[in-house]
């Protein structure tokens, strides 16, 4: 039975799903109207709303544990490879976002019969639709809940507090106790998420984001002034990390820059080319839906401003001194084998939560924690969901195979049931997650042979239909035979773009041009900065207006990163290199100069 302070953690928990659950019913009313007010919120969204609900799907419940195996076994510096995307983040707000809005399209796949022309077009609408809504979408929520296991196992041990009798029954089904336990917590929270978001659509999971976010930030915040202080302080902290592990070792763990000469030219390839060769390069998934939902071309800015300051510099200065602190509380062996040390670190991130919190602020973690599972869950059923109704149900089965208009309630009773399709494929995928490990390294290799051409379609004219096929075929091929020929990632990703690129731009010339009329529509509908010299002449523009708008853009993200990444390096400093106090104000004096350039664009 539960004790009075884990009443007091219960009644925290409680209270996040009555109000999240009441959230959705609360927007019932207005997503049950059509599929735009479903999944984009009636394109009314205000712009820090959306960045807010962005930033905690981010937060995900994986990914501060995946920061504190990251810090173990690479130290501060290989945090690198989770900054970078912010690059990306700066690029779909000021140079895309506008452009993906003005599109009016529901989802990134049917942007292809804005963009393209030819018999192919609703083909790769489809396929876009079955990778994007039920590959990588269920993958992704495979690995969250399987993170999120790690969580359930300490802090929801249902065989303590349900009635003997009635815990039998299910100990009957599930075989052991950990099984029946994890199955039991997987089945409430999928419940509780399902009900909200598939009641209330896009308006009912910003809500319940914005919420989510602020507690997970409070929860954070606490949970580093608690684990700083079980450390002694922040100079015994960092005394103790050498005093643990030499010297070096611990200069390594600390430092912001590449630990050795030799790592530097990987780290400049993978900074320069990672974040842009992606499967998300342009935003392409729930980042562009939140986009596309806000309310003018400037709440899109503001939307990518305000995930980008929160995802990259908030969060990471608040698990910055936890991923340390827990390294001092539950120190490794330095001289074990790296192998199997990130999954061992990882799940201190949790036990420190059990261990390190006084009631009610466990309670509060916690309740972040689940926020930060259901906030990432929620936005991948929505997404989803698009998919299955917009482009498989409506644009496939519906326009295509039974030639007639789908009623607007038909569409959105689709979109929720679908919720149970993706639901039940993700727990698929989850139990046999050993399976795929492999099939998983290459999707992620196969994004980064795609990412460059769903950039140029934007801001180039002659890219085509048949430059995406190409770029796709070409991954497909290209990453199985990297993945068993070269190991280091770096040359991986290096090979793959080189080949990906070029591919695309010689089909670019050599393949069928789009139809010149489809590409006047898409220009003149959305006014995408870039290169459209033709186009633009054609539709009696000023082409010189978008290359104009390609470069004001290109400079507004170069000042926000300056921005974002100034910021970050110089107030990480004061925290792990207090000595170095001169080049953090020096760091944190450039971040706000840079401010202005930025801002005005906003």
């Amino acid at each position: 039975m539960l004790n009075s302070l884990q009443y007091l953690d219960l009644a925290i928990v409680l209270a996040f799903v009555a109000v999240s659950v009441l959230a959705g019913f609360a927007a019932r009313r207005r997503a049950s109207r059509n599929l735009d007010e479903y999944f984009l919120g009636g394109r009314t969204i205000k712009g820090w709303r959306a960045g807010v609900s962005m930033a905690a799907t981010q937060y995900a419940a994986d990914t501060p544990l995946l920061v504190a195996g990251l810090v173990a076994v690479g130290g501060v510096f290989s945090l690198w490879q989770l900054w970078v995307y912010g690059l990306a983040f700066l690029l779909l707000g000021f140079v895309l976002g506008a452009a993906w809005r003005r599109a009016a399209v529901l989802t990134d796949a049917e942007l292809t019969t804005e963009r393209y022309s030819g018999r192919g077009v609703l083909g790769l609408r489809v396929t876009k639709a079955i990778y994007y809504g039920t590959l990588i979408n269920c993958v992704v929520m495979a690995f969250v809940l399987l993170a999120a296991t790690r969580i359930f196992e300490i802090f929801l041990p249902w065989h303590d507090w349900l009635p003997a009798a009635f815990y039998r029954v299910l100990l009957g089904l599930g075989g052991d106790i950990a099984t029946t336990n994890t199955a039991l917590s997987i089945t409430l929270v999928l419940g509780f998420v399902a009900l909200y978001s598939a009641t209330g659509g896009l308006r009912s999971v910003i809500t319940t984001d914005v919420m989510q976010f602020a507690l997970m930030m409070v929860g954070t915040a606490i949970y580093a002034w608690y684990s700083v202080a079980a450390a002694g302080g922040t100079q015994a902290m960092l005394d103790g990390l050498v005093t643990q592990y030499g010297e070096e070792r611990a200069a390594r763990m600390l430092s912001f820059t590449p630990p050795a000469a030799e790592a530097l030219v990987p780290f400049l390839i993978i900074l320069s080319l990672q974040w842009l060769f992606q499967v998300n390069s342009d935003g392409t998934g729930y980042l562009a839906q939140r986009v596309m939902a806000c309310a003018s071309d400037r709440d899109a800015r503001v939307a990518a401003m305000v995930f980008t300051t929160a995802q990259v510099l908030v969060r990471s200065l608040l698990w910055l001194p936890i991923a340390i602190a827990l390294l001092v509380i539950y120190p490794f062996d330095a001289t074990a084998p790296a192998q199997g040390l990130a999954a061992a670190r990882e799940i201190t991130f949790v036990q420190g939560i059990n261990d390190l919190l006084p009631a009610g602020a466990r309670g509060l973690m916690l309740t972040g924690m689940l926020a930060a599972l259901a906030s990432t869950l929620d936005t991948h059923l929505n997404w989803g969901a698009s998919y299955w109704s917009n482009d498989l149900y409506k644009a496939l089965w519906v326009e295509r195979w039974q030639r007639r208009i789908a009623k607007p309630r038909e569409l959105v009773l689709v979109a929720r049931l679908s919720n149970v399709v993706i639901i039940s494929l993700a727990l698929y995928i989850m139990v046999h997650l050993d399976s795929i490990q492999r099939a998983w390294q290459i999707s992620l290799l196969f994004g980064a042979g795609i990412g460059g051409v769903l950039v140029l379609r934007w801001v180039w004219e002659r890219i085509n239909l048949y430059c995406e096929v190409a770029a796709m075929l070409v991954s497909i091929v290209l990453a199985p035979i990297l993945l068993a020929t070269v190991d280091a990632f770096w040359m991986q990703l290096l090979v793959m773009v080189l080949a990906s690129t070029a591919t695309v731009v010689i089909t670019a010339y050599w393949a069928p041009p789009t139809d010149r009329t489809q590409l006047i529509r898409f220009f003149e509908r959305v006014r995408p900065p870039g290169f459209w010299q033709e186009t633009a002449t054609a539709a009696g523009e000023d082409p010189r207006d978008s290359r104009r708008e390609l470069r004001r853009g290109l400079l507004s993200v170069a000042a926000a990163a300056c921005s974002i990444y100034g910021l970050l390096i110089g107030v990480g400093l004061l925290i792990l290199h207090p000595g170095d106090w001169l080049l953090s104000m020096a760091l944190i004096a450039a971040g706000l100069l840079a401010a202005p350039f930025w801002l005005r664009r906003l």
